[in-house]
């Protein structure tokens, strides 16, 4: 499996793009603030195809360059339909105090195409390979983590939920530290701890690493 990561932006956040390999279909994972440039060069770069946008929560530092890549590759952006209403107000999702000016230039508006993931989770079946998809709310109440890979090696994308230091934050609009508790237990006795994290913000883990198996 090709796995590229690049942290663009003002927000630092992780663009992933998936692949079974060089030169075949692509998922992208979480487009943020200036992550145009980095995933149109590793698409040239790899000779890959998107297939498809993969949006792990709404806020907009995940979700900022969702509506030019759509647009640029002709593909639709997956999304809980808890977290939807974020793509053209992205000020709802975030706190009071949140500095109002980090969001000028966002789009405030849907990509042309958007494809609602399944509420309780689910298997999705893409060209370039199978995901499942988890709901786990609690730093939103629509995030979601994407699986990919085999039962020996699997690999999750965790957006903010879980972090390589651990636990998510929960204290945003619509967020529940219960809820985040309760998914990372799920998590952390539905998967092995050699699981590979894709996170959100800063570097990769595993999930033994992160220190969740104490909630379990």
């Amino acid at each position: 499996m090709l796995v590229l990561t690049a942290a663009t932006g003002k927000f630092g956040t992780n663009v992933h793009i998936v692949a079974p390999g060089r030169g075949s279909p692509c998922l992208i994972i979480d487009p943020g603030h200036d992550a145009v440039d980095a995933v149109t060069e590793a698409v040239r770069t790899y000779r890959l195809e998107p297939e498809a946008l993969l949006i792990t929560h709404g806020h907009m530092d995940h979700t900022w360059d969702a509506v030019p890549l759509a647009r640029r590759y002709g593909v639709p952006a997956w999304i809980h339909p808890a977290d939807r209403y974020q793509f053209g107000a992205p000020a709802k999702g975030l706190p009071d105090t949140f500095p109002r000016e980090l969001l000028v230039g966002h789009p405030d508006q849907e990509p042309e195409q958007v494809t609602e993931l399944p509420p309780d989770g689910g298997e999705l079946v893409f060209a370039a390979m199978p995901v499942t998809v988890l709901h786990t709310p609690g730093h939103t109440g629509g995030s979601v983590m994407f699986r990919f890979g085999d039962d020996d090696a699997p690999l999750l994308a965790t957006g903010d939920t879980l972090l390589a230091s651990g636990r998510g934050r929960a204290d945003a609009p619509g967020a529940s530290p219960s809820g985040l508790d309760s998914s990372l237990r799920r998590i952390a006795t539905a998967f092995p701890d050699t699981t590979r994290l894709l996170t959100g913000h800063g570097p990769g883990s595993t999930l033994g690493r992160t220190g969740i198996s104490d909630i379990r």
